[in-house]
């Protein structure tokens, strides 16, 4: 998982936090992944995105957890979106009501940079 962590005071409010899951999001991993969503919240954001692309699969206490994270964000007049989601992780959102409660996007991953050699073949 990676999260980008503005440096900030935990009482000073951002506007922005980007997380991404790398991995599962089940019942294995979600103590990690709510510290780091707690700590998040800590820094009282306007908006927290939650990079999907990633995560192949989500069980229930994931759904459950994303929805108190939603919840606490609403207090604050903040929004949760959710980005990239595989299709099969769209589905279980849909099904398990995250979908209606939380903006769901598909963003561009950006083009890679770089160069390539090709060694052509003598004829």
């Amino acid at each position: 998982m990676t999260v980008s962590l503005p440096s900030a005071s935990p009482e000073s409010a951002v506007p922005h936090v980007r997380v991404e899951i790398t991995d599962e999001l089940d019942l294995a991993g979600l103590p990690e992944v709510a510290h780091v969503l707690d700590r998040v919240l800590a820094l009282q954001p306007g908006e927290i995105t939650i990079d999907l692309a990633r995560c192949r699969h989500l069980d229930a206490a994931a759904i459950a957890l994303l929805l108190d994270v939603r919840r606490r964000l609403a207090r604050r007049d903040g929004t949760l979106t959710l980005s990239n989601p595989h299709p099969r992780i769209r589905r279980i959102l849909a099904t398990g009501g995250l979908g209606a409660a939380v903006t769901v996007v598909d963003t561009p991953v950006p083009a890679v940079r770089g160069r390539a050699r090709v060694r052509s073949q003598p004829r």
